[in-house]
């Protein structure tokens, strides 16, 4: 049974509990995830690990931190340890292309978790959250904490992940039916707390009257309202997140964020270890496609203690 800990179970407040499996599976399945010390990839890696090992496999965690050089060699690595299966989440759109072709080349089935590649039929199943829907979803709490009138800025993410542009747009899509409501800048900060603290130095200096910010993941959120705190304009400014890390529940919880959406992260790493061993012992997957949406979920000042709750069940 797999044992959910505080961080694991971030995106995990409906996750049901894992069948038992006879234990004939065997054999590595090697999980490379972006970079562990953001909670929402420490989460992605640990349940896939504990999945696997929970099906009767082998399992390690390694990290590429988005370069996709070392994408490339843990590929290398993985194939080199006659994994039976790879459980990635890709670095870059079109640059981690070549690390799955080579894998699957190898004859080593991989499946992609978070976030997708630009070309369907190499991975056996690309499981991702539902970015649009949570994005729009989003968008629609901060327009209603906003109000109908505003400056604000946006924090972007990594612009090889497609992720990054999906909720961009999403925001968009709602923002842009309220003309009242103006975005008089916008930053790339990488997904990064410290990249998100810094560009939004630099936006405040730019727009010292702005009254929102609207980002593309928590980490960049966390930043944003670090560099608001130091300058003494957070209770004039609603900030909006993505990800539902327990950083960013506890920032919600003390009203300093106005809201995070939840993904699903536990679900479908989970269900992609899953559809790995279903590959495994019978040559399917089970699902109905390869590239697979997960809905994500929204967390607000009004239900955050339900999701406070869930966090600290076990440390």
């Amino acid at each position: 049974m797999l044992k959910l800990t505080r961080r694991t179970l971030m995106a995990a407040v409906a996750i049901t509990p894992l069948m038992s499996f006879a234990a004939s599976a065997e054999g590595l399945i090697s999980i490379i995830v972006n970079d562990p010390a953001n909670p929402y990839w420490f989460t992605e890696g640990e349940v896939a690990k504990a999945t696997a090992e929970s099906l009767g496999y082998s399992a390690n965690v390694s990290a590429h931190k988005g370069d996709t050089n070392t994408e490339s060699t843990l590929i290398d690595t993985a194939i080199t340890n006659q994994s039976v299966a790879i459980i990635l989440d890709p670095a870059n759109a079109d640059g981690s292309i070549g690390a799955v072709k080579k894998a699957v080349d190898a004859g080593i089935p991989v499946f992609l978790v978070n976030a997708e590649i630009n070309q369907e039929g190499l991975a056996k199943a690309q499981l991702v959250s539902n970015n649009a829907q949570g994005a729009a979803m989003g968008a629609e709490q901060w327009v209603s904490v906003m109000g109908d009138t505003g400056t604000y800025v946006e924090l972007f993410g990594n612009p090889a992940d497609n992720n990054a542009a999906t909720r961009s747009n999403g925001y968009t899509t709602v923002i842009s039916q309220y003309p009242d409501l103006v975005k008089v800048g916008q930053e790339v900060a990488n997904w990064d707390r410290t990249q998100g603290y810094q560009k939004m130095q630099a936006l405040l200096q730019a727009n010292p009257d702005i009254n929102g910010v609207i980002s593309g993941n928590d980490e960049m959120a966390l930043g944003a309202i670090a560099a608001l705190k130091e300058a003494g304009k957070l209770d004039q400014v609603k900030v909006g997140g993505f990800d539902g890390s327990p950083d960013a529940v506890e920032a919600v919880k003390a009203g300093e964020m106005a809201y995070t959406v939840l993904q699903p992260v536990a679900v479908f790493s989970a269900e992609a270890v899953r559809q790995a061993d279903n590959f495994i012992k019978t040559g399917s997957t089970g699902a109905a496609t390869e590239k697979q949406l997960f809905d994500c979920l929204l967390i607000t000042p009004e239900n955050v203690d339900k999701y406070t709750a869930a966090f600290t069940l076990s440390e």
